[in-house]
This record gives structure tokens, sequence and C-alpha cells, in this order.
């Protein structure tokens, strides 16, 4: 293989993982945008639409895009009411807030260990074969991870900037207390926004359930890119955060592509000290000053 086919190949794979990234980036970062809390139970959410796309699709024989719905409304459902019943107390309290979301993950995690035990489970494909163009080869499996991410996040555009429910949670998100006094039901935004925010984190997940194993421990390392991306894109900025994402991915595969996938792992951590110097409110970001 070529150097010149090995980049592309490297650059389309960067796009998916980019694409990944984003719908848990953009979900986390809505969270904190809404709320002014780190949700570190992000994710458990990711987790949680794993198991649920393998038990849709494994136990019950649904269609895999039925399954990645069931996965993003169950998400909605569950964030709506654990944002009423445990953090309701925290909204704007960064720190608080952080420790029990903290604690939130811990019982997630616990819960899916102790109803599926530590063990891997392998969900069977959605799709065999793949598509050569040029030399770049991409599996069928793939396709469908991009096709849905695109459509999600589509419909998430769409939702965000021509419905009313949509311009509203934008509004929140700019500035509660300028939305609170133009009439925006605050109240019903903040379960609304979390809902969302980790229903895309269990999209991901479902997403990736059948590239990749499922177990109660998968959340960790997306959580920690969904981090990165919204350091490098800016706390609580959707456009930064989209950016952040691709740029992540694709810097990411090439250099796992051309050196190894430790330099990448290093790379990433270098680039979040050169922003947090450079330009601390990220690529988006506004200051709180």
């Amino acid at each position: 293989m070529t150097t010149s086919t090995l980049l592309a190949q490297a650059l389309v794979n960067g796009l998916i993982i980019g694409l990944l990234y984003l719908l848990m980036a953009v979900g986390f970062t809505l969270v904190f945008g809404v709320m002014r809390i780190v949700n570190f139970a992000h994710g458990e959410f990711y987790m949680l639409g794993a198991f649920a796309a393998y038990i849709l699709v494994s136990q019950y024989e649904l269609p895999f895009i039925a399954a990645v719905a069931l996965a993003f409304v169950i998400a909605v459902g569950a964030g709506w009411v654990v944002e009423e019943l445990v953090l309701k107390p925290f909204r704007h309290d960064e720190l608080n807030g952080m420790i029990a979301t903290i604690g939130l993950a811990m019982m997630l995690q616990a819960g899916a260990l102790m109803l599926y035990g530590p063990d891997s489970q392998f969900m069977p494909a959605v799709a065999d074969g793949v598509i050569a163009l040029g030399g770049v080869t991409l599996p069928m499996s793939r396709l469908y991870v991009v096709a849905f991410s695109l459509a999600v996040l589509l419909a998430l555009y769409l939702f965000l900037g021509h419905t009313r429910t949509g311009r509203a949670l934008r509004a929140v998100v700019q500035d509660t207390e300028i939305a609170a006094a133009q009439g925006i039901r605050t109240r019903v935004m903040y379960p609304l926004g979390f809902g969302i925010g980790v229903g895309l984190a269990a999209v991901a997940g479902a997403l990736m359930a059948p590239l990749f194993s499922v177990s109660p421990f998968i959340g960790a390392t997306p959580l920690l890119k969904a981090f990165v991306v919204v350091i490098l894109g800016g706390l609580g900025s959707i456009p930064g955060a989209a950016l952040a994402s691709l740029l992540l991915g694709l810097a990411e595969s090439v250099t796992s592509t051309f050196m190894s996938n430790s330099i990448a792992e290093i790379l990433i951590f270098v680039l979040v000290m050169a922003m947090l110097i450079v330009r601390p409110t990220g690529l988006f970001g506004r200051s709180e000053a």
C-alpha cells in the first residue's frame, strides 16, 4: 500500500472516529451548557446505549436502526428522570454537581456489572462486506455508523435551529438568566437538555456496539475523549465541539497509522495542554469574566 493510499485510509478512518467523538462531545457540551455541570456519568450512558442495542438486537431481534432509536428514547427518558431526582439541586453548582455525577457513574457501572457480569458481550454484525474506492477500503458496518451518525446530527441541527423548543434550549445554553427573563421555562429545559445530551451518548454507544465488545467498563475511554474535545472546542460551544471532534479524530488516526497508538495518545494530551496555555477557553469558548 502506497503512502498516499495509506494516508487516504487514515483520513477516512479519522472522519469516522471523529463523527463518533462528535456525538459524545455534543451531548457532553450540551449538558454543560444548560446546567453548568461536568457530567462524569456521560460514559456510563454510552455504555447503557451499547447494552440497549445489544439486548434489543440479540434477544428481541429488532432491526438495528430501531434498536438505535429505542436506545436514544430510553436514554432521554432515563436522563430526564435522573436530572429531576438526582441533579436538580445541583444546577449551576459545578463542584457538587460533578461529585453527584461521579456517584451516578459508579452506580450505573455497578448496576450493569451485577446484571451482566464483567465479561464482554458481542453483538451480531449489522452488515457484511466492504466497499473499495481507489485503494481505500470501508467495511459496510462502518458505513452504517457514518450514515446513522450523520442522520442523528442532522436531526439535532434541525431540532436546535428550526423548532421553538430547540431555539429555547439554545437560548438557555447562551444565557440562562436572559432566557428566563424572556419567558422560557428553564425548569423544563434543564431535564430536556440533560436527556438529549445523554441520549446522544447512548446513540454513540449503540452505533459502536456491533464494531466492538460491550461490557460495563466501556464508557471510560469515550468519556475521556469527549472531555478532550470540549476542552479543545470550548466548554458549552457546540460548533467548537464539532470542529474539535473532527480534528481529534483525524490527528489520532493519522498519527496511529504512521507512528503508533502510544504516540497518538501523547499527541492528544500535548494538544490539550497547548490549548490550555494558549487559549484556555478553547477554539470557540467564551470567557466567564
